[in-house]
């Protein structure tokens, strides 16, 4: 089945992209410019196109990314640090962002002549992130079927929908992700933090998994007190 990943160079959305291609499905990975506070996701996401010898392309959606404001992924407001299941990480929402790059993805599926588009979406991400839930992802690939309906037939994948972060990285390594070529951090330094959201997840997912971790954080031992009374289980 001819796949187009929305791969944001991630550490979720690159063993997605690896995972694809080992099943030998992998045709191109799409990636969006929406105005995020750094740019080194997309040159790891460049990369990972590179390494696996597809396509890579970048929707500018930098204009549209100027009218969702109120994240700490766009605007000038800082990152802060802990746990994903802190209310105060409710400032990382971008709003209605997976359902407009996912709009865009199908379009340049149908035109592309792919059977499916995936996503990286997992059960972590539930708490904060409304359009990271089942009843999304269903009820998009509903929508997406009456779309193109006549015109083309394109399927959406999110395998780890229902997964957890440490899935991930367990799947990962099973289809050789290179994990140090992946990019999680919100604050997008020369290293990882260590102390925001997704650097605290990043890193918890590799002990959950019992795998070694090889990126550098600033902070590389945060994610304890962080993580401390949250259960990965509860949170989902």
């Amino acid at each position: 089945m001819k796949t187009l990943v929305v791969c944001s160079g991630g550490l979720d959305s690159v063993s997605l992209a690896h995972r694809i291609a080992a099943l030998g499905d992998l045709m191109g990975l799409i990636s969006f410019d929406y105005g995020q506070r750094h740019r080194v996701e997309l040159e790891y996401a460049a990369a990972c196109a590179t390494r696996l010898g597809v396509f890579h392309q970048i929707i500018d959606m930098r204009a549209i990314g100027s009218q969702l404001t109120g994240s700490a992924l766009t605007d000038n407001l800082d990152v802060p640090d802990g746990h994903y299941a802190e209310e105060t990480m409710r400032i990382t929402v971008v709003p209605n962002r997976n359902a407009i790059m996912l709009t865009v993805a199908f379009g340049v599926a149908a035109a592309r002549q792919a059977e499916a588009v995936a996503i990286a979406v997992h059960g972590g991400d539930h708490f904060i992130y409304p359009d990271c839930r089942p009843d999304f992802i269903d009820s998009f690939d509903t929508m997406q079927r009456h779309a193109l309906d006549g015109y083309a037939s394109v399927r959406l994948l999110a395998p780890y929908v229902n997964g957890s972060k440490a899935d991930i990285v367990s799947d990962g390594a099973k289809h050789d992700t290179p994990f140090v070529e992946t990019w999680s951090c919100y604050k997008g330094g020369t290293k990882h933090c260590g102390r925001c959201g997704t650097c605290v997840e990043r890193r918890e997912a590799f002990h959950l998994a019992g795998v070694d971790d090889p990126t550098d954080y600033a902070d590389p031992d945060f994610w304890k007190s962080a993580t401390a009374g949250f259960n990965a289980e509860e949170i989902r």
